[in-house]
């Protein structure tokens, strides 16, 4: 089909229409450009957390392949699985306190590496059915998990990682260097960067920042010495997905903050599949509406189950290239069939995560303190759209307090049951359990004269 009108309200390419060839794999380069450090950056934290280093290439090949599966079949939308439009799948930051939480919780107990990823593959495999279930629920969800719920999770997710991007930016868990001027330099030195980068009046500056400081940093971190290439292990030229590589193991203690953070990464979606609607000129009431919501976050679910599946962590739906189709002006869906082909593509190469994994800590601290703090801010850009009357601060109160107390003092509740204790040690699932008790539980009176009610936009909360 021919182009549509290139006005500025108006998309070169609808929905449905079919770019040249040509035409489409420039736009899909565009997109996995603003996705892929998204994408290869959780594997990196959480390996280098839990001791998994041995076994990154092949996450992250799991990672960018998954990915790729799964932004083609949002975009396909085969039996009704998927919202139909360019829906990138990526690796989702809110889950990294979960994860890390499963996996020290095995660790702890003596476990291998194999032991820990057995077991959060495992309960992140039963926390996407949770997330198929919860598809055909869509408009009851979003009267239970309201916008104050889901700004106050979404800040202590961002709190929450600020201590993991921090502590990469003094060299790394249990660097014997940890803290030293030249970590904290290079770090702040990329930081610097990405902050330059990002107040560029070039848009594509703008959403290359991060990609530009990891490689700027890089660079840097090579002519100072804390870069030195190491020969790249023995690798298969092509990395196969294997089901259940390490095993699969379940604990319903590490289960529980999982399901959590699957239950607000579904209300996020919607969030995120609403603005991608008023991009792609879509409908956003209605319910054809509701239909391509409940379509999406399926795809989400069926994503992050062949992520388990596949040895990569859950997925979700980004955020970011709803900027790219605004840009661009292309929200063809065909397009997103490009964008899984080459991430898949991306992702059959091994060599390619081995050679990110000698990122130096410091300089993937600078860039993810960024993202980090992105995602805290997205979530106080939510609360403050809302009314801030009387109920709705004692919530948010009450939420970090307990929350964040709770992370303050780890070892708070080490007297109480195990179940208890893993349920409950992290900011994110004793705060948002507080948040959703006490907005149950406190009837919502009428808004304040001095609050009037903020009409909410989808926000963009993933990195």
């Amino acid at each position: 089909m021919s182009p549509e009108s290139s006005s500025p309200n108006e998309l070169i390419y609808g929905l449905n229409d079919r770019p040249n060839p040509m035409a489409a794999v420039l736009a899909a380069l565009q997109h996995v450009l603003a996705s892929f450090v998204g994408i290869i950056t959780p594997p990196l934290i959480i390996g280098s957390a839990l001791g998994l280093t041995e076994h990154l290439p092949y996450l992250i090949s799991m990672a960018l392949m998954v990915s790729g599966i799964g932004t083609f079949i949002q975009a396909r939308r085969p039996f009704g699985i998927g919202a139909g439009m360019i829906c990138l799948q990526g690796t989702s930051f809110a889950f990294l306190g979960a994860v890390l939480s499963a996996g020290f919780m095995v660790k702890q107990r003596g476990g291998s590496p194999e032991d820990i990823m057995a077991m959060i593959f495992g309960v992140c495999f039963f926390g996407a059915a949770v997330q198929i279930v919860l598809s055909r629920f869509i408009g009851q969800l979003r009267r239970v998990i309201t916008p104050l719920v889901t700004g106050i999770v979404i800040t202590l997710i961002g709190i929450s990682l600020i201590k993991v991007g921090m502590t990469d930016l003094g060299g790394g868990f249990n660097a014997p260097d940890y803290g030293a001027p030249g970590n904290l330099a290079l770090g702040a030195f990329v930081l610097l960067v990405i902050i330059l980068l990002n107040r560029s009046s070039t848009p594509w500056v703008r959403l290359s920042a991060i990609i530009i400081g990891l490689a700027v940093g890089c660079i840097a971190a090579w002519f100072s010495g804390k870069l030195v290439p190491q020969a790249l292990p023995a690798l298969p030229l092509v990395s196969l997905p294997v089901p259940f590589k390490f095993g699969f193991s379940f604990d319903w203690a590490a289960f529980f903050p999982v399901a959590l953070i699957y239950l607000i990464s579904t209300i996020e979606t919607v969030g995120d599949l609403t603005a991608n609607c008023m991009l792609s000129r879509q409908p956003i009431s209605g319910p054809g509406y509701i239909n391509r919501l409940r379509g999406g976050v399926l795809g989400d679910g069926v994503s992050c189950m062949l992520a388990a599946t596949f040895s990569a962590f859950p997925n979700t739906t980004f955020a970011q290239n709803n900027g790219v189709i605004q840009l661009t002006g292309v929200a063809s869906r065909y397009v997103g069939l490009y964008i899984g082909a080459i991430l898949f593509l991306l992702g059959l190469v091994p060599v390619i995560g081995a050679v990110l994994q000698q990122i130096p800590k410091p300089v993937l601290g600078g860039a993810t303190l960024v993202m980090f703090g992105s995602v805290a801010a997205a979530g106080v850009r939510i609360l403050a759209q809302g009314p801030l009357d009387r109920r709705n601060m004692l919530i948010i109160a009450t939420s970090f307090g307990v929350g964040l107390g709770v992370a303050a003092q780890p070892t708070l509740l080490h007297l109480l049951p195990k179940l208890v204790q893993n349920l409950f040690d992290s900011a994110i699932t004793s705060g948002g359990i507080t948040a959703l008790v006490m907005c149950l539980l406190l009837p919502e009176g009428k808004p304040e004269a001095s609050a009037p009610r903020v009409e909410s936009e989808p926000v963009e909360t993933h990195v």
